[in-house]
């Protein structure tokens, strides 16, 4: 053996090169990693030569030999190395597919919710790019093909991992599409790994070990389709570890290594045991391990001895048993398809009783005998492997495998150390749908064989057990489903189905948790020699040396588990002691579904840390397991356990207190509600966090969902009662909502009635403002059901955040909706008449209506529609909506309501207000120019309860539709068309949906500063904070968008019309690449009328332009930037347009204090003029301004400083005259 601390030598055929792999860590935190440079997809700058190119190793100093290789030499975005984000381009992936199924590298699209993936993997959202197939409408099965650039070698440590994401139609078929990665090196393409036969939505992570490989290669990733499937696939985030060779130098060895060739060191039980983990072969040389006896099953059993009998171990190859989920790809051997390795055969999966058995010759009694075999279990969460010793017919257990491994060949290491002789008992159980399968078996020269006749003999095979396959036997005798097991209720007698569940102290074994690592770490009970600073004592499930030859965390894993109930959590005691590189982590995994959500993380940061923590594991169908992830540098005194696990109200039936409380305000807890926990896009309880106060108190809780929060990949934060019991009278839930930020997606109020699919009660979709707004819904009655009420928030947007608070539960139904977009019904609005209004969608109604809705601007979402052909609707048929009562809350109320009639005859809508019985028209429409969305609204003076009727008239043409959306009803008196002071809502004012403009919105907010939603202090109405405005923050564009639109409702063609507002800006002088303009946007076109450059805060300031449109037009508001990033806010307010006075009629033209000319002269003596010069001036000129606006007598309508900026108008069409400004200075 060599000293401790010896140097090794560097082998002449290690060559010298410098190389620089060192620079990347192999080792990544499951939610963390380093931040690399990134933005450079340069390759081989230094000209290393070919060999060296796209091997994992960095030879030039900038890595970029290592690009465009199938993957990067980093991904920004995640801090991993050797990374193919697919941000950058497709990284050299190509799709070399020969039908029209084929790869293209694409984003999502929100508009096709539930089409492909709603967000990439790496960024999180719409903006972010993956690769995924394509293809029309086939009647065969399809292969897409997709085929990295050369590879040239990899270590025996590496890893691969990408994320997909299965999503279309006929997913739910007998035949499922498949996806297989498979690496073609040599002459023969061999699998690495496939999809498993189910999954749910959301993307999934596959994981591949191809194994050293010696020569170049190439993977490939590809989707087999059946017939009639309109399957997409998408692929994410390929990331490579630890798959680059150790660069040749001297490094100095521990007591227990020894050198490589190539000068690095290796652990001495690695060497002779048939994997090149130096890289070099000379751990493997032949000369070095003549004295082992190796076994590959190539040219049969050696010395072993299989037991005849059902189930049996049967040498085979990957090639004759094809490609079942569960089989092994290829031996370990050779790499290959056409190696040989023991598998247990079928009959186990038939069940048939009792393991295969393997059986070795009689050895000598020893100390220092070892066994080295790879093992293979996959398919099964129940399959298992055994190694024993066998003596005087007593078998002793040194070593079990449990679980599913996953595809790939895993090494494991046993020490036999015996007094007398003996043989190894090798047994494998397959359970119903995996495979075990063993290879290469490697005996050390301390085993050495008897010469005599053996005296030591096996037992003989155990009679099946009175259990069958699908049944577990109770301890107290007797047999009981395998679906009774862990299911947390006790079933058996003596409640042993309990027992080895995974809630354990530990001091009796490992209570049912067993090891599923692949790597040189894995979790075993050990117990405290000695008091520590821990909170462990005892025994306890500790990190330990592993023999797998993968650089991964430990994984260990309960049996399965379930069903649960939605308070189930697991409680346990924890302690570490690591670097920034460790961590302990908790994650679920779902059978039913096919994901691993991470529950909980806690990284080392160097010192000792520990406690009692309690991991929500919520309501889970069976089955599932809660899996234990750790990872720390043993080498380096670290560690970490865990202790004293418990599941606590787990049970389905089991109801905490208070989970029949539906109203809450959140400020002592959650009530009767709780979180579900099988997304990782939550709803968070907390005070703030800069998106604003709650409701209740101003100071006080609410519950916010943020989509744009790191890491966040779910689709949908859901909030969900407990089962609630029969109620024989309906009930309105009434509550609080916020739906803010320049991106937010949807918030969605369901009931989920026993036995019948889930209804939406109630909807909203996009940005409502950083203000609270109150949402109602009737929950009906539901007989002898029980039901639950959920809350939804859907990542259809990423940009935002979603908010709950004051939630109150009443008897009786809800009044008349004051808010309805249609999107969840019809808002309780009576259709009557034979030919009456209907509710639907364009892409899912029944008649002929708008192609797309006004509340989402999309063919998904709902409108009323009347059909008014003469077929229909006869001419003079009239066919009426009418509203539930609405109750006088104001001295005077706006009805306000968006409608469209189509081209042709499409008959009259007409409006009517009916209080006491008496009805009174109050609007009428006949014709309208174009196909877009109209606003209607009608001032109502109540006197008591008052409905509104919509009144549709046949007119006799061939075909026709009026139809109906976003109503809405608030109090005070309606704002004449395109005006706003902002104070009550956005008067129509609205942002378009679009998604070519990623469909940023602007908000709107008060002055309450709000760190998440920058903006003014007050607004310009009041001059208060508690005014408010419309404001846009322009630091998201360069997020991959340009332009933010604030657009105004249709407007009738203006010959002499004027258009005033107050904008606010606080732009970076520096960053000032941005422009608000007002544009006019007709039939004929679309032209800008007014602009100006973004400026440091000068606070409110006034504007007045000309307006002139030959015909029905749009104001439209634009935000839009030229550089990136851009930083900084826009805000506008008391937005006033008046048609036929024009501009100069008007005594409240607004005060101008500064023309275009000053301003840039102005700028100019800044970089000119000494600090004292410019103060003097500035003082002097802000006094004569001021004498001059209190000469005009012009009433300044807000305390903030207030005036004109540098505008340019730039419509040729519209002519404007000089008029002489107050505050000019020229």
């Amino acid at each position: 053996m060599p000293p401790a601390g010896h140097l090794c030598p560097l082998s002449p055929a290690a060559g010298t090169v410098p190389r620089s792999s060192g620079v990347f860590s192999p080792m990544v935190s499951p939610v963390a990693g380093t931040v690399l440079p990134g933005g450079s997809t340069v390759v081989n700058s230094c000209s290393s030569a070919a060999e060296r190119l796209c091997n994992f190793v960095c030879d030039c100093s900038d890595c970029s030999d290592e690009n465009h290789c199938g993957y990067l030499r980093g991904s920004t975005v995640l801090g991993t190395p050797f990374t193919c984000d697919f941000e950058e381009g497709n990284c050299g992936w190509q799709d070399v597919s020969t039908s029209t199924y084929r790869w293209v590298r694409g984003r999502a699209n929100l508009a096709a919710w539930g089409m492909g993936p709603h967000s990439d993997h790496t960024v999180g959202t719409n903006l972010g790019w993956f690769m995924v197939t394509v293809s029309p409408p086939a009647k065969t099965t399809a292969t897409a093909w997709l085929r990295s650039p050369v590879m040239r070698e990899a270590a025996a440590t590496c890893e691969i991992r990408a994320w997909y994401h299965l999503s279309g139609s006929g997913l739910n078929q007998t035949e499922q599409p498949v996806l297989r990665l498979a690496m073609a090196y040599r002459d023969e393409v061999v699998g690495l790994w496939q999809s498993p036969e189910r999954g749910g939505e959301g993307w999934h992570q596959l994981v591949a070990y191809p194994g050293r490989i010696t020569e170049q290669f190439q993977l490939i990733f590809s989707l087999t389709k059946p017939p009639a499937c309109r399957a997409e696939l998408a692929l994410d985030d390929i990331i490579f570890r630890s798959c680059g060779l150790q660069e040749p130098r001297q490094h100095v060895c521990g007591a227990e290594e020894s050198c490589c060739g190539q000068g690095s060191c290796l652990a001495q039980h690695r060497f002779c045991d048939g994997t090149d983990d130096c890289g070099d072969g000379s751990d493997e040389d032949a000369m070095r391990c003549k004295s082992f006896t190796f076994c590959s099953f190539e040219q049969g059993l050696c010395s072993w001895k299989a037991e005849v009998g059902q189930p049996t171990w049967e040498r085979n190859t990957s090639l004759n048993l094809g490609t079942m989920y569960s089989m092994p790809t290829r031996d370990h051997s050779n790499n290959s398809r056409a190696g040989f390795f023991l598998h247990v055969g079928s009959a186990s999966a038939a069940g048939a009783g009792g393991p295969a058995r393997l059986s070795s010759p009689t050895f000598q009694a020893t100390s220092s005998c070892s066994l080295v075999l790879y093992c293979h279990l996959h398919g099964s969460t129940t399959s298992s492997l055994s190694i024993f010793y066998v003596t005087n017919s007593t078998k002793h257990l040194m070593r079990e495998r449990t679980g599913d491994l996953g595809s790939c060949w895993v090494r494991e290491r046993v020490d036999f150390n015996v007094t007398g002789s003996f043989k190894v008992l090798i047994e494998g159980v397959a359970g119903s749908t995996g495979t075990v399968a063993i290879d290469d078996l490697i005996l050390s020269p301390g085993c050495m064989q008897e010469q005599e006749k053996p005296s030591t003999t096996l037992l003989s095979r155990a009679r099946a057990g009175p259990c069958t396959a699908e049944e577990v036997a109770c301890d107290s005798g007797g047999c009981i489903s395998t679906e009774l097991a862990c299911d947390f209720a006790k079933t058996c007698a003596d409640g042993s189905d309990e027992k080895r569940c995974g809630a354990t102290t530990f001091e009796a074994g490992a209570g049912g948790w067993h090891d599923v690592s692949v790597g040189r770490l894995r979790w075993g009970v050990q117990r405290a020699t000695e008091p520590a600073d821990t909170v462990l004592t005892g025994a306890f499930l500790a990190l330990q040396a592993g023999e797998g030859q993968m650089v991964a965390a430990a994984k260990a894993r309960t049996p399965l588990l379930g069903p649960s109930g939605p308070a189930c959590a697991m409680e346990m005691s924890y302690h570490i002691h690591s670097g920034p590189q460790g961590f302990l982590a908790v994650s679920i995994v779902d059978h039913t579904t096919g994901t691993t959500h991470l529950a909980w993380h806690m990284p080392g940061h160097g010192s000792t840390a520990g406690g009692h923590v309690r991991v929500p594991l919520g309501e889970r169908t069976r089955p599932f397991q809660v899996e234990l992830l750790g990872m720390v540098d043993l080498q380096d005194s670290a560690s970490a356990a865990i202790d004293n696990v418990t599941f606590v109200q787990c049970h389905p039936d089991t109801v905490p207190p208070g989970a029949a409380e539906l109203s809450c305000n959140f400020e002592r807890g959650m009530c009767g509600w709780y979180q579900d926990q099988s997304s990782d896009f939550k709803w968070v309880r907390g005070t703030g966090q800069g998106q604003g106060s709650d409701h209740t108190t101003g100071s006080g809780y609410f519950l916010a969902a943020d989509p744009s929060a790191p890491w966040i990949h779910g689709q949908r934060a859901q909030l969900i009662t407990y089962r609630q019991q029969p109620t024989a009278a309906p009930r309105c839930l009434s509550f609080w909502y916020r739906l803010a930020g320049p991106q937010i997606g949807t918030l969605n109020l369901k009931l989920r009635l026993e036995g019948v699919e889930e209804t939406v009660l109630w909807t909203r979709r996009g940005t409502q403002g950083s203000v609270w707004h109150r949402g109602r819904a009737t929950l009906p009655a539901t007989d002898q059901r029980q039901y639950r009420v959920a809350f939804e928030a859907l990542r259809d947007g990423f940009l935002g955040d979603v908010a709950l608070d004051d939630l109150a539960l009443t008897a009786g139904p809800c009044g008349a909706e004051l808010s309805c977009s249609f999107e969840a019904d019809a808002c309780g609005l009576a259709a009557s008449g034979l030919h009456t209004w209907l509710w639907q969608s364009n892409g899912t109604g029944t008649t002929t209506g708008p192609p797309a809705d006004h509340t989402t601007g999309t063919a998904a979402g709902h409108y009323m529609v009347v059909s008014t052909g003469r077929g229909s609707l006869p001419a003079g048929r009239a066919a009426a909506l009418t509203s539930k009562p609405y109750q006088p809350s104001a001295p005077t109320q706006c009805l306000a309501f968006w409608y469209q009639l189509s081209a042709g005859t499409p008959g009259s809508l007409g409006v009517f207000v009916e209080q006491s019985g008496v009805r009174r028209k109050v609007m009428g429409v006949t014709t309208m120019e174009g196909d877009a969305w109209h606003r209607g609204h009608v001032t109502v003076r109540p006197d008591g309860d008052w409905q509104a009727i919509f009144e549709a008239v046949g007119a006799g043409g061939d075909h026709g539709y009026i139809a109906l959306d976003d109503l809405q009803v608030s109090d005070g008196a309606c704002p004449k068309p395109a005006s706003c002071d902002f104070e009550r809502d956005m008067c129509g004012w609205s942002s378009p949906s679009d998604p070519r403009l990623h469909s940023f919105a602007w908000g709107w907010k008060s002055g309450v500063p709000l760190a998440k939603y920058p903006g003014p202090e007050q607004d310009h109405t009041l001059g208060t904070r508690n005014g408010h405005y419309v404001h846009f923050d322009t630091s998201v564009l360069g997020l991959g968008g340009t332009t933010a639109r604030l657009e105004s409702q249709h407007l009738p063609a203006a010959a002499d019309a004027c258009l005033r507002f107050w904008y606010h800006m606080d732009i970076p002088e520096h960053l000032s690449g941005m422009e608000l303009r007002v544009m006019l946007h007709s039939a004929s076109g679309r032209r800008i009328v007014w602009s100006v450059v973004g400026h440091r805060s000068r606070g409110w300031r006034g504007s007045v332009v000309p307006v002139q449109s030959l015909s029905e037009f749009q104001i439209i508001f634009e935000t839009t930037t030229w550089r990136w990033p851009m930083e900084g806010t826009v805000a506008l307010d008391d937005i006033m347009y008046s048609a036929g006075r024009g501009c100069h009629s008007s005594p409240e033209v607004p005060v101008e204090e500064k023309s275009s000319s000053s301003f840039v002269v102005e700028v100019v003596l800044s970089f000119l003029l000494a600090v004292i010069v410019l103060a003097l001036v500035s003082a002097g000129g802000w006094y004569w301004m001021k004498q001059r606006r209190l000469a005009s007598g012009t009433l300044s309508e807000s305390s903030a400083p207030q005036g004109f900026d540098n505008i340019t108008f730039r419509d040729d069409k519209v002519i404007i005259s000089p008029v002489p400004k107050e505050g000019d200075e020229d």
